[in-house]
């Protein structure tokens, strides 16, 4: 279930029904300052909502005063052991301050955190990861991994109430995808504070990519998570942000930029398709716009398996077709559809998001179209018209039917021969 409590993180709203926020941390030494803002623009220019930075030493802390005031997103200052140093991150502005407070040093120094972050306003990130979890729960989390981490989520939610402290967020990650789905799963069920989503550690652009993908999708898609991290190994952090934008595209929870479908493709493949998903995609990096851009590799899906493109093409060995919507466009040769896609869509722009077609060459396009579908191939319009003609067929049959078994003459219960039985006429 969705979180019930809302936190500001700068001017970011997290939870409450606020859109999913996407976030990422820098890869550079914090103290680093100026390739620590250079990631930071880079991230923000890729989306990212909000960015984190780590804070392990005095110098960063320094650092962070000039990071705070020069970024474009909020900051969150991450603090693990050094409960002064999360103190000293809040002084500093930090807009946020995660502490996982079974590493802080105890109660007594998370009271001490707690109680500068109530004078300051500054939310607090708390939480677990699978590989911190309190000495108390380590059997557990050999015996019953989801029911470990639940236990911890709920003792640090607990101990930020007894310290009369809400203006936080939780965090429960693990390496494990299942586990990352089940405990999120019943800990959403048990608190109503926003919660921070990711895969801790999921490897490599590849396959952490799709990790996170799977756990934090599937989390989404029943309406669980506030705000989300993707965590890959490189030094790119802009391809988190790209990764968390995918995934929320995907299930339609928020639009940012276009949104590319391509065919995997198979044996009537007649053109160099790779080559033209990348160049698309890559060109597609200039456009703010949410338009979906559709690339299929032969005449027989061209049009139908995209039908709700805004643009899209679909090619041949010498020609292929750019259409829009479903309608054909022009036909071109395969060595200008890239280009001519997107003078389509620059005119597409140009004319207030109106589609400008010339009638003389759509109609060229569609007798290329018909010339070069194959009449055995199952297309999405095929199909449709067979549904229409087999519901068709079963309206007329039931109406036959209805005849053969409706009564030529009323029957008269009261002059019935049977008047009086236990059963009457129908």
């Amino acid at each position: 279930m969705a979180s019930k409590r809302q936190i500001h993180v700068g001017g970011i709203p997290i939870g409450g029904g606020a859109p999913v926020v996407v976030q990422t941390m820098t890869k550079t030494e914090t103290a680093n300052l100026a390739a620590t803002m250079d990631q930071i623009l880079q991230v923000a220019e890729a989306g990212a909502d909000i960015v984190r930075v780590a804070v392990p030493r005095e110098q960063d802390v320094e650092a962070l005063k000039s990071i705070v005031g020069k970024s474009p997103i909020p900051v969150i200052a991450d603090i693990h052991f050094n409960h002064t140093l999360a103190i000293k991150a809040i002084e500093a502005g930090a807009h946020c301050v995660r502490i996982n407070p079974g590493n802080i040093g105890g109660e007594e120094k998370v009271a001490e955190v707690v109680k500068v972050a109530t004078e300051h306003g500054t939310p607090l990130r708390v939480g677990v990861n699978s590989g911190s979890l309190p000495k108390h729960l380590r059997q557990m989390e050999y015996d019953n991994p989801v029911e470990a981490l639940v236990t911890a989520a709920i003792e640090t939610v607990q101990l930020m109430e007894r310290l009369d402290f809400e203006n936080f967020k939780v965090s429960m990650k693990s390496t494990s995808v299942p586990n990352t789905i089940a405990s999120n799963r019943l800990l959403s069920q048990k608190i109503p504070y926003p919660l921070h989503l990711g895969v801790t550690e999921a490897g490599t652009k590849w396959s952490g990519s799709l990790k996170s993908a799977v756990g934090l999708g599937t989390l989404l898609a029943d309406g669980i998570g506030d705000t989300i991290r993707i965590s890959l190994s490189t030094f790119h952090a802009e391809e988190e942000v790209k990764v968390a934008w995918e995934i929320l595209k995907a299930l339609k929870l928020r639009e940012k930029g276009p949104v590319l479908i391509a065919c995997p493709t198979c044996g009537r493949l007649q053109f160099d398709m790779d080559r033209v998903v990348a160049e698309v995609e890559a060109r597609l990096e200039a456009y703010a716009d949410p338009i979906e851009v559709s690339v299929l590799g032969c005449a027989v899906n061209g049009i139908g398996e995209a039908r709700h493109a805004d643009f899209g093409i679909t090619g041949a060995k010498d020609m292929g077709m750019i259409y829009s919507k479903g309608e054909p466009l022009k036909k071109v040769p395969t060595e200008r559809l890239v280009d001519e896609l997107f003078a389509e869509i620059d005119r597409y722009y140009a004319a207030g998001k109106k589609v400008e077609r010339d009638e003389e060459l759509a109609a060229q396009a569609r007798a290329w179209l018909a010339e070069n579908e194959d009449a055995t191939a199952m297309t999405p319009e095929k199909l449709a018209a067979l549904e229409a003609q087999a519901a068709a067929q079963d309206a007329e049959a039931q109406d036959v039917l209805g005849t053969m078994l409706t009564p030529a003459v009323e029957m008269d219960e009261a002059v019935s021969p049977v008047a009086g039985r236990r059963f009457t006429r129908g």
